[in-house]
């Protein structure tokens, strides 16, 4: 099931926004982009998951995969752990990540876990339980998800899903067009960082986080687009629609 970006009024394009509009709920949408094997998006699940607790109903979520390219990836056990000292170091982190994925056989194609995740949508698990379990399995346990068969045989225990039929799905055309599709999408966004937040509201602003894993700046935007919103909405109620002339 893909996320369908909300259309905005055709006004909003021009120098004036509309006096009055179809205030959609919720009206802000807010967009994580990741890669299952980013450490920086495991430093940025739980500000995902405390966001999620705390605009529940007022916000609208949607996370979706930005592949990361093989060259961005470490060429080694040794380099790897090298970043996670430096972003564990950064982040304050009280353990180290596991590098235990880590596999030349790869050569940097780490795609496999990212399309296992998707796939999920096509078995009905449209929140971040499948993705969890995956980043789960390969950075703190160092299960080597890069290969299709583990990350299935992961995904299917952790959810109790038939290993077959999620094969079948992350196999599936429908499932590689879908994250080529948001990977490209991300790149729209012209930046390179994952995680990446961009936030969207019904008056058309837009907003864009990458590579911050703090979560500050975005309940701080959050709360700015939903005050605006209501604004927009109070002023319709009062005034009505814009004068034709």
């Amino acid at each position: 099931m893909q996320d369908n970006p909300t259309k905005l009024p055709d006004a909003l394009t021009g120098p004036f926004r509309p006096a009055t509009f179809a205030l959609r709920m919720p009206p802000v949408r807010l967009t994580y982009y990741l890669e299952i094997l980013s450490p920086w998006c495991y430093y940025a699940e739980p500000v995902w998951a405390e966001l999620q607790a705390r605009y529940a109903g007022r916000v609208e979520f949607a996370w979706k995969i930005a592949l990361m390219n093989p060259g961005d990836f470490p060429v080694s056990r040794a380099q790897c752990d090298w970043f996670y000292r430096r972003s564990g170091t950064i982040t304050r982190q009280p353990r180290m990540l596991n590098s235990g994925w880590f596999d030349t056989q790869f050569k940097g194609d780490y795609t496999a876990p990212n399309h296992v995740a998707e796939a999920g949508r096509d078995l009905g698990i449209n929140d971040d339980r499948l993705r969890l379990a995956l980043t789960s399995a390969a950075l703190e346990h160092g299960e080597k998800i890069g290969d299709l068969k583990v990350a299935v045989a992961i995904g299917a225990k952790q959810l109790k899903l038939n290993a077959r039929k999620l094969r079948a799905a992350a196999e599936s055309k429908a499932v590689h067009q879908r994250v080529a599709a948001s990977t490209a999408e991300f790149h729209a966004h012209q930046v390179n960082q994952r995680p990446t937040f961009v936030a969207t509201d019904a008056i058309g602003d837009k907003a864009v986080f990458s590579g911050l894993v703090k979560i500050e700046p975005l309940t701080a935007t959050i709360d700015a687009m939903l005050a605006d919103c209501a604004g927009y909405q109070t002023f319709s109620a009062h005034h009505g629609q814009i004068p034709n002339q």
